[in-house]
Formats: C-alpha cells, sequence, structure tokens
C-alpha cells in the first residue's frame, strides 16, 4: 500500500509546490478542491475515503485575499476558511483510522501592525480588523475539534516567496517596469518565507509527536519595506525604482481590486517556537531567498 497524504485546497502555487515535494519523497498525493479532476468539498464520502489511512492533511483551503474587501468578498474569504475547516473536522471526527497530523493554514497577520518590536507566539498581539477576525474564526474553527488520534498544528503562514508564482510576479513586474521603489512609508516590516521553507516545517511537524498548537511560518530574517525592495533591485540588476506614496498605492489598490494593506500593514513576525524546536531555516536572509528564486 502507498503512503498517502490530503492536500486541501491545493492547486494555487503554495499547494502545487507541496504536492510536487511530496511527490519526490514517494507519496501518493489526494487532493480536495472545487477544480475538476479532484475530489469536491460535496463529496463527502470521497473525502472520508481519502483521509482513511492517510499520513497528513494539509488543509491549505481559502478565497484569496487579493481583491476588494466588498460585503460579498469578506464573507467569501471567511466561509471559505471556516467551512472547509469544519468539513475536514467533522470527516476526521468520522474516520476509523484518521491522520495522526492535520496542519492546517492560518495567516501571520493575525497579529497586530508592528514597527515596535516583533510578534511571537507567546507575546505577539492580536490586531483588529477584518484580516484578523478571519484569521481568529479560522483557528478558533480548527481548534474546536478535539481528535484524540490526530495531532492539530496551525501554521501562521508570513508572505510566501517561490518560483513560478505567488507574491514574486507582481514585485517582479513592478521592478522591471521601473516601479520598484518605496512603497509606502518604508519603514513598515515584511516577514516572508521561502516555499521551500514552509515544504521543510510540515516534513519537521510530522515528525516531532511531541508538537502541536500554533506556529509562526516565518523567516527569521524579515526585513523593511525598504530593504525589501533595494533587495529585489539588486537581484533582478535594476539601478533605480519610483517610490509610491501611500496615495498612489491606494489609487493603484482601486484600479487593481485590491487592498493596501497587502502592502502597507507592518508584518514583524519571529519564528520563535520552531526555532526553540530545533528547526534550522535553509533560506534565512532575504537574499539567499532571492538568490535562489531569481537565479536562471
Amino acid at each position: 500500500m502507498s503512503r498517502k497524504i490530503v492536500i486541501a485546497g491545493g492547486t494555487g502555487f503554495i499547494g502545487q509546490y507541496l504536492n510536487q515535494r511530496f511527490h519526490e519523497l514517494g507519496y501518493e498525493i489526494q487532493m480536495i478542491s472545487r477544480q475538476p479532476g479532484h475530489i469536491p468539498w460535496e463529496d463527502r464520502v470521497g473525502i472520508l475515503a481519502a483521509l482513511e489511512d492517510s499520513e497528513l492533511l494539509i488543509n491549505l483551503a481559502g478565497k484569496s485575499v487579493n481583491c476588494r474587501y466588498t460585503r460579498k468578498n469578506r464573507e467569501a474569504i471567511l466561509n471559505s476558511r471556516t467551512e472547509t475547516t469544519e468539513i475536514l473536522g467533522r470527516a476526521l471526527s468520522s474516520c476509523s483510522n484518521p491522520p495522526p497530523l492535520w496542519i492546517n493554514s492560518s495567516t501571520a497577520t493575525i497579529y497586530r501592525h508592528a514597527e515596535d518590536r516583533p510578534m511571537t507566539e507567546e507575546s505577539g498581539e492580536i490586531g483588529t480588523g477584518f484580516s484578523v477576525e478571519v484569521a481568529k474564526a479560522w483557528e478558533a474553527a480548527f481548534f474546536s475539534f478535539k481528535l484524540p488520534k490526530t495531532r492539530q498544528a496551525a501554521l501562521r503562514i508570513a508572505i510566501v516567496l517561490g518560483k513560478h508564482g505567488g507574491v514574486m510576479t507582481p514585485y517582479q513586474n513592478l521592478v522591471r517596469f521601473g516601479l520598484g521603489g518605496v512603497q509606502g512609508p518604508g519603514s513598515q516590516k515584511f516577514s516572508w518565507i521561502h516555499v521551500e521553507d514552509l515544504f521543510r516545517i510540515i516534513v519537521f511537524l510530522k515528525e516531532r509527536e511531541d508538537l502541536a498548537g500554533v506556529f509562526n511560518c516565518s523567516s527569521p530574517g524579515p526585513v523593511t519595506n525598504r530593504e525589501l525592495m533595494s533587495g529585489l533591485r539588486t537581484a533582478m540588476h535594476r539601478s533605480f525604482g519610483l517610490p509610491a506614496a501611500k496615495w498612489m498605492l491606494e489609487i493603484g489598490a482601486l484600479a487593481l481590486s485590491t487592498e493596501t494593506e497587502l502592502i502597507l500593514k507592518s508584518r514583524w513576525v519571529i519564528p520563535e517556537r520552531l526555532t526553540r524546536e530545533g528547526f534550522t531555516f535553509k533560506f534565512n536572509s532575504l537574499e539567499s531567498a532571492l538568490g535562489d528564486i531569481l537565479q536562471r
């Protein structure tokens, strides 16, 4: 019998990377998704069958936050996270032989805007606003399930960097067309993680049967927006980039149907628990991450 893991909502940038990397380790991947060719969310029997005898469940499901926060989009962002989490929790409760580990995505945006000190799992302060309320509801739905045979880990994931998608595509375009200068004040912190380290964290937690709860998934080397844009220009061999003031970003966000929070909120997040438990990052500096991602 082949080794099996289940990835829910895994058709995006992160899910595709995890799919590829676990395939390389010899796993059979079963995907739950609204897209054709996968187990649909309405197929509760199929979801239960996929989870039985699997080694790991990874839930990444949720509507992209890269949109305007209209009432309709707010509802979709929230419901797409909490409802899918509840479907999976109920299915796990019904399994005879459930996976020993359920990893559920969360977000580092749960912490407040921070330019004064870093946010850790133990001492971080939860913020306010729509994105924070979504994160709180998401984690509450996840931890509402008490599963005696399954450990639960919520990953508060920072901005994920990697090749062929994610935020790197728009950032590279900005730099390429001479718009890669400071965005807003430039002092806001940018917490990030290389997608390979996110994969390695999941493997680490799978192997460490003593670990559960909340984990910050962010490089130990966060940077300011000013440092981020400078690093991108250097890596892409561009000497100049026009800056964008806050009012310019507001106009641009409206035109692109997104929100400036994605750029202007200061996310200063440190992976205190992972570091304490002995996890070592392959990419702990922005320079090393960009060097890997942008190499030709």
